[in-house]
């Protein structure tokens, strides 16, 4: 699984740099930050709107969407994938309500 995501952030790099009118990861850096960020709202809400409707293979769909546009996000500010996958790590094993109030409140 973590094979997949590698490749695929590797690929995100690549294309970041090559000619926005034949590539559409391109063409979403050059349209900025702003647009990177409306396609993952657009992707999650089609991802929930699958999920309630019990769609599921449209669900399978929507989270590749959802999961290959945040990696865009994520690569366009500088967030390596490596840093999720620790903050993951990181709260494995830690009760998701007991995480959730060691947050600082802001």
């Amino acid at each position: 699984m973590a094979d997949t995501l590698t490749r695929l952030e590797a690929t995100i790099k690549e294309r970041r740099a090559a000619d926005p009118a034949l590539s559409y990861v391109a063409k979403l850096f050059s349209r900025g930050r702003a647009k990177i960020a409306q396609k993952v709202g657009e992707e999650a809400t089609e991802a929930v709107i699958a999920a309630v409707s019990g769609d599921a293979d449209g669900l399978v769909g929507e989270a590749a969407d959802l999961i290959f546009h945040l990696m865009i996000l994520l690569e366009d500010t500088g967030v390596p994938f490596d840093a999720v996958l620790a903050e993951l790590d990181r709260r494995e094993g830690v009760s998701g309500i007991a995480e959730k109030a060691s947050r600082p409140k802001v």
